[in-house]
């Protein structure tokens, strides 16, 4: 006797596909911002107010190794989201870790908030957000069957 082996299909909401290119876009934007800060010139710099050129004098290695581990590991997540890979909540999960290392330099090391204001925080907690949302979207989709 032979058993059959019947794969239950799991209906996908048609927004998920939405959220995810929105997700994946959200992150190539902050693949941009990185590679724009990279290739900024000396002369961009000096175009800056001084409190600005100060920063990003004063940004260690440290701080920009945790923005590139955020940025690529949450656009790669969520192209694996859109996917439906279940890689994409590690990597989601890695990109908030870079988030959450970079914002402490950016909140309690250099003077960022002083520079910007604190309307400099929302963009910085709006991502911490996001990535969180993203998070639990992967461990959702994975919990229901969504991932291959």
């Amino acid at each position: 006797m032979t058993e059959q082996v019947v794969k239950e299909t799991k209906v996908i909401p048609s927004w998920f596909k939405i959220v995810a290119i929105i997700a994946l876009i959200w992150n190539l934007l902050g693949v941009l911002a990185f590679v724009g800060q990279m290739l900024i010139t000396p002369e961009m710099v000096s175009a800056l107010p001084i409190a600005e050129q100060e920063l990003y004098a004063n940004t260690p290695l440290w701080a920009t190794t945790a923005f590139a581990i955020a940025v690529f590991s949450g656009a790669f997540g969520s192209l694996f989201l859109l996917m439906r890979k279940s890689i994409a909540t590690p990597l989601l999960t890695f990109s908030l870790v870079g988030i959450l290392v970079q914002n402490v330099h950016s909140f309690f090391i250099s003077n960022s908030i002083e520079v910007y204001g604190p309307g400099g925080m929302i963009m910085p907690v709006m991502i911490i957000l996001l990535a969180i949302y993203l998070i639990w979207l992967a461990k959702n989709a994975q919990a229901n069957g969504w991932f291959s």
